[in-house]
């Protein structure tokens, strides 16, 4: 007995999937991707082969993530937030190495965003919805625009929090 559960109308090729992980109807999830415990991949989703995602993640609807994602534990990745892995895609031209993006821990992404290859978005950090990210963004730092630019900082809570990276809700 499988202890995840997959939509029947989700097409799932991989085995690596932890515990209490739940995929949504029209997923399309490669053979050699890993999937944390207790993730949520919400429908209409694209998961390809070299991708390791990690505990307690939710990607919503619309999502496509692309050979060479690293996506760390307790992540959030909004819909349609869209991923790039090549800075020079040409049709029928697969390069030798796709580009290495890593999400760490405790990341939000808001919606319609679109996320450049090959960068590191820091531990607790915040993209707001439809930004573009260009560049690195460090850890628990505030970005949003086009292109994103750092906004300010945010607690592992999510809120606002100054320079001391303490917000004043919750003080973790």
């Amino acid at each position: 007995m499988t202890s995840y559960k997959i939509h029947p109308l989700a097409d799932v090729q991989t085995q690596k999937i932890g515990e209490g992980t739940t995929i949504w109807q029209f997923s399309v999830i490669l053979s050699e991707a890993r999937l944390g415990k207790n993730c949520n991949i919400n429908a209409l989703t694209l998961i390809e082969n070299d991708v390791v995602i990690g505990d307690n993640v939710t990607i919503k609807s619309g999502v496509q993530i692309w050979d060479g994602l690293r996506i760390g534990s307790n992540v959030f990745i909004g819909p349609n937030a869209t991923f790039t892995n090549d800075f020079s895609p040409r049709s029928k031209k697969k390069p030798i190495m796709f580009l290495q993006t890593t999400i760490d821990v405790g990341v939000s992404i808001g919606a319609n965003e679109t996320i450049i290859g090959g960068v590191t978005i820091g531990a607790y950090a915040m993209v707001g919805a439809g930004s573009v990210v260009t560049k690195n963004i460090g850890k628990h730092e505030l970005w949003y625009g086009n292109p994103a630019k750092h906004m300010g900082y945010v607690c592992k809570c999510g809120n606002k929090a100054n320079s001391t990276l303490i917000c004043a809700g919750c003080s973790l």
